[in-house]
């Protein structure tokens, strides 16, 4: 699908696994906790190692809401940014997502990487609507997009599952 362009960045969807992506970083959904189960975050740990959730759980626990970096592994990024969208409950909401948004956003600015690869946050284990995801995630990164990043350049959702696919690309159509 062709590439968007908003007022800074520049912002596209994919299909396939995000720990194959080639950005700066990548983001993984994460518990507050740091550990790394299933879903996004087993994908990350199996293709990039064990030392990220090492790093990570190091770094732990942290707010629900909060995101903090952790280096790469093996993977094709610098960083892997954890969002914890959820606590040890693994439930999660709107107002957890769309802070983890906005916390990674502005992280990987604190970072100067120029491109973030973002799963659908708080939909797998969280069990979040992905259409009201999609929804949270393109109205942050707008905001994002209105602040005028220095750094950050270009994102990419990439969603798994041709359903999630199918939603972002809904909301991807209107911006």
């Amino acid at each position: 699908m062709e590439a968007k362009k908003l007022k800074s960045l520049v912002v596209e969807i994919r299909r396939g696994d995000i720990s194959a992506a080639q950005a700066g970083a990548i983001v993984n959904a994460a518990n507050s906790s740091l550990w790394m189960g299933s879903g996004v975050a087993g994908a990350i740990k199996t293709r990039g190692g064990p030392s990220i959730e090492m790093e990570a759980m190091a770094k732990g626990p942290i707010m629900v809401g909060q995101a903090i970096e952790t280096g790469a592994g093996k993977l094709d990024a610098r960083y892997v940014i954890h969002a914890a969208v959820m606590g040890q409950d693994l439930l999660t909401g709107a107002s957890a997502i769309a802070t983890a948004a906005w916390n990674t956003f502005a992280l990987a600015e604190k970072l100067k990487v120029d491109s973030i690869a973002m799963p659908a946050l708080g939909t797998g284990v969280g069990a979040f609507p992905i259409k009201s995801c999609a929804k949270l995630l393109f109205e942050t990164l707008k905001k994002f997009d209105a602040a005028g990043p220095e750094y950050v350049k270009r994102v990419i959702f990439v969603l798994y599952t041709q359903r999630a696919f199918d939603d972002f690309e809904e909301y991807y159509r209107t911006i």
